[in-house]
């Protein structure tokens, strides 16, 4: 089954969104490929017309079930997934998927957490439970910042 976003023309943006929330942050596990039955952040694609913010609101309110306000960005990095399932930079062929992803820190504003969208389970974790879900090293790094960016905002606040 093929998509925009599977043998795309050019790169697909990609956006996510990080809520750090009592300490804990919202993983879902992915429905779709790349990534499929993986632990994630939450995020999806851009839609034409929509602002950055526009598009990390919306996904995670479509994938978790929770409203948020977007606070600041945290990283942006590139994923390209070849078609043998390696990823890679230096690209022979074409790739399955590229995406250029943006994780932005986020509020949590309301909402109780579900699985929607293309998200099959949600978890909160803890940093030091990160390990256990098995997170891309991409996403743990991610992670890390994201709950630094938060305990320094609580601290200057």
């Amino acid at each position: 089954m093929s998509s925009s976003r599977e043998y795309p023309e050019r790169p697909v943006v990609g956006i996510g969104g990080v809520i750090i929330d009592q300490g804990r942050t919202l993983l879902i596990r992915r429905g779709n490929q790349p990534l499929l039955g993986e632990w994630s952040i939450p995020g999806g694609t851009l839609e034409i017309g929509e602002s950055l913010e526009e598009g990390v609101a919306r996904e995670l309110l479509e994938e978790t079930g929770i409203e948020v306000r977007v606070l600041e960005l945290i990283e942006v990095f590139d994923r390209i997934y070849l078609q043998d399932g390696s990823t890679g930079g230096a690209v022979k062929g074409r790739p399955r998927f590229h995406f250029v992803i943006a994780d932005y820190l986020c509020e949590r504003l309301g909402g109780e957490p579900r699985a929607g969208s293309d998200v099959t389970e949600v978890a909160f974790a803890r940093e030091e439970e990160l390990a256990r879900f098995h997170l891309t090293e991409t996403a743990t790094r991610v992670l890390k910042k994201a709950f630094a960016m938060a305990h320094a905002r609580q601290s200057a606040g």
